[in-house]
């Protein structure tokens, strides 16, 4: 029997939302600085910059009303539809942004239209993480689910990447009084351009065929399809999400997007060399997503998973603490991969497993909604907690906040089923149910 094959036109139209999703994330939150000035009155920098990071939060708490949203499209109107309109929302919101008026020439309207533009970007993260995890997973075969999965972070750590070398460039290349007058709008502009090339590689898609047996066999009515009292029939599932979710989201948020904060303000080292830090230790956590992914194809999820557990809850203190007095840029390189390999264990899975958990009609929703609110609660919360605990003078204390969360995730790990061998449609089910015959 031959070995199954990746989709590569599946993976990259699937995945490849995701870099637009978060280079549009972290060209928002990076260019604030230079913006918040043409959205609110002059006068009082920090309050625009708080102004600014308001709007910035209200993506957070859109996210699980698009995981809901979003979640039950992909189940009711299949994978491909929900990958194609979130990717429309994406262009939608980075257009806004790039055209919104400012403050001088239209009052508060132009904050308004940022507002707006952010409530879209919201609806649409909350939707891209399942709809594409969802699609990933149906599309490839068993054997390569693991691998065709990882893709995702890969391209979410690369949109990071992207917005980050541009920020740069930007930053090398103009004057600060330039950035402020039109040069924010640049990586807009090509928000919304990336996201536009998105959409035409999605619209040549095909539809898995888990969701298209779904449709063509009628087994739930099309009305029950990703509603909530469907999924409310799979409350172990939905609750095993967000504990699995709660210790991976945290330890990815603090040696991601806050490591190079906390080098710069906690550590002391400059911000040049902080930045440098967090782009080479991001292209290599990148890299090593299809090798751990690969990896569970072979092994399992749960021993990946159980793998970051231990890393995390008994590693976190020590690498934060050893972070915290770092002086050079090798030092801090070789503690930062530390603490992203240890995190690949989950990132690199997570996506495949929430979607091996739950049945085709509410797949999508299933991964979604707990998701997003874990996610709220818990990743799109720690900078903000990291920083209450260093204001109040006891920093390490998030050190044993991060490490508790990934303690009660791990419970979920040892305690969880596997789920590689999930059958996800009729002839993997048939396949699966002969082999004890065979034997």
């Amino acid at each position: 029997m031959s070995k199954p094959r990746v989709p590569w036109k599946a993976v990259i139209g699937g995945s490849v939302g995701n870099l637009v999703e978060w280079y549009d994330w972290f060209v928002y939150s990076s260019f604030a600085i230079y913006f918040a000035a043409s959205f609110f009155p002059k006068g009082n920098d920090t309050a625009q910059l708080l102004n600014t990071a308001g709007i910035f939060a209200v993506g957070f708490f859109m996210r699980p009303v698009g995981g809901w949203l979003l979640g039950r499209y992909a189940d009711r109107k299949g994978r491909k539809a929900a990958l194609t309109l979130t990717v429309t929302l994406m262009s939608a919101s980075a257009l806004l942004i790039a055209i919104a008026p400012t403050y001088e020439a239209v009052g508060y309207f132009g904050a308004v239209v940022l507002l707006v533009a952010r409530l879209l970007q919201g609806l649409s993260v909350g939707g891209e993480y399942a709809a594409s995890a969802t699609y990933l997973t149906e599309a490839t075969p068993q054997g390569k689910r693991g691998f065709a999965s990882s893709f995702q972070y890969v391209s979410m750590t690369a949109g990071q990447l992207v917005g980050l070398g541009l920020q740069i460039i930007l930053q090398n290349s103009m004057s600060e009084e330039a950035l402020k007058s039109f040069g924010w709008r640049i990586p807009f502009i090509i928000g919304a351009l990336a996201a536009a090339v998105v959409f035409w590689l999605r619209r040549n898609l095909l539809e898995t065929e888990a969701y298209d047996e779904e449709e063509r066999d009628g087994d739930t009515d099309a009305g029950k399809r990703g509603s909530i009292a469907q999924l409310l029939t799979h409350k172990k599932e939905a609750l095993l999400v967000i504990a699995l979710t709660m210790g991976g989201t945290v330890a990815y948020y603090t040696y991601t997007t806050y490591l190079t904060k906390y080098l710069a303000n906690t550590a002391g080292l400059p911000k040049e060399t902080a930045t440098l830090v967090s782009f080479t230790a991001l292209f290599i956590f990148m890299l090593l997503q299809p090798l751990a992914g690969g990896l569970s194809d072979r092994i399992g999820r749960r021993p990946l998973l159980i793998t970051f557990g231990i890393g995390s809850m008994l590693g976190t203190v020590p690498l934060m603490t050893a972070l915290s007095s770092v002086s050079g840029f090798a030092g801090a390189l070789i503690l930062s991969l530390i603490g992203l390999i240890i995190i690949t264990g989950y990132t690199s899975i997570n996506a495949v497993v929430k979607a091996e958990l739950f049945p085709t009609h509410v797949r999508a929703l299933g991964v979604a909604l707990p998701y997003a609110i874990a996610n709220a609660l818990f990743g799109g919360t720690a900078e903000y907690v990291a920083l209450w605990f260093k204001d109040s003078g006891i920093e390490s204390g998030f050190y044993w906040y991060v490490s508790g969360c990934a303690a009660v995730s791990l419970v979920v790990y040892l305690t969880m089923r596997e789920t590689r061998d999930a059958a996800l449609t009729r002839s993997e089910r048939e396949a699966a149910e002969a082999v004890p015959a065979r034997l």
